[in-house]
């Protein structure tokens, strides 16, 4: 049995009918899912922390290749089935709740998943943010436009500036709807995020860097003399910087924003 046979035989015998609402549409090209597990880079000693598993076609193969997977379902239809998957219960332990509301682990990890879309930038947030202890790396199966958006460093946005502070972005494959039952209306594409060592700046220029992105990209095709004007310092920040205040935000690279968020804080390093 081929895995769209398995896929349709399995929603069958459990009377499954998915909710496009949660992003539920399950992998059922082999090929892909075998560029999701080789591009992750699982060692037998891993820990894999999978998120939206649904009924398991990528669980199955995450507890072939991993020491243990963690498995993050929201929907309450899907535990039986994922119980299954490992009787013994040695491998695998799943978690039934909101990704955005759980804990993290507090050891080495790694994040392998076909998320629902809308929840990737939370998601993002929530295991960069959130956690003393993040992701060597996430493998996730994503819409093709937000992949291509964190990739773009030369059109960054928001979600750019988020990854690029935490890792080094890039994508793996593209995905076309008909790898999924049901498909979804947009392309797919899965990409991988290697996590730095420890981040490109402390969290106090982390956290500042968001509130100065927040007023910048308050008005995106605007000046940054225009939006920052609106932050004390703001137009005197750009200056110290360095930064042509006739620039627009998502032009600056992640190297100016961190000079920016020094500069409005008066770093000493900087004047």
């Amino acid at each position: 049995m081929d895995l769209k046979d398995h896929v349709r035989a399995t929603c069958r015998a459990f009377d499954l009918h998915l909710e496009r609402d949660l992003g539920q549409h399950f992998l059922i090209d082999e090929q892909i899912l075998e560029m999701i597990t080789e591009g992750a880079g699982i060692e037998e000693s891993d820990h894999i922390v999978e998120i939206g598993p649904g009924i398991g076609v990528l669980t199955k193969e995450l507890l072939t290749r991993a020491k243990h997977v963690t498995a993050i379902e929201l929907d309450r239809r899907f535990i039986p089935i994922l119980k299954h998957l490992d009787l013994s219960g040695k491998k695998l332990t799943i978690i039934q709740g909101n990704a955005l509301q759980i804990p993290m682990p507090n050891h080495h990890y790694k994040i392998v998943a076909n998320i629902p879309y809308h929840i990737t930038s939370p998601l993002l947030r929530h295991v960069f943010l959130e956690f003393a202890t993040r992701p060597s790396s996430l493998t996730l199966l994503l819409q093709r436009e937000v992949a291509e958006n964190i990739c773009d460093t030369k059109n960054a946005g928001m979600l750019t500036i988020l990854v690029a502070l935490f890792g080094t972005p890039s994508i793996l494959t593209l995905v076309p709807p008909d790898a999924f039952l049901p498909p979804p209306r947009v392309d797919s594409a899965v990409l991988h995020i290697e996590s730095f060592p420890e981040p490109r700046a402390s969290r106090d220029v982390i956290d500042s860097i968001f509130t100065l992105t927040k007023h910048a990209f308050s008005g995106k095709r605007k000046m940054l003399r225009n939006t920052m004007s609106s932050l004390p310092g703001g137009l005197d920040a750009l200056d110290r910087a360095g930064v042509d205040a006739t620039r627009r935000p998502q032009t600056l690279s992640i190297d100016e924003w961190i000079a920016l968020s020094q500069a409005i804080h008066h770093d000493p390093l900087q004047d």
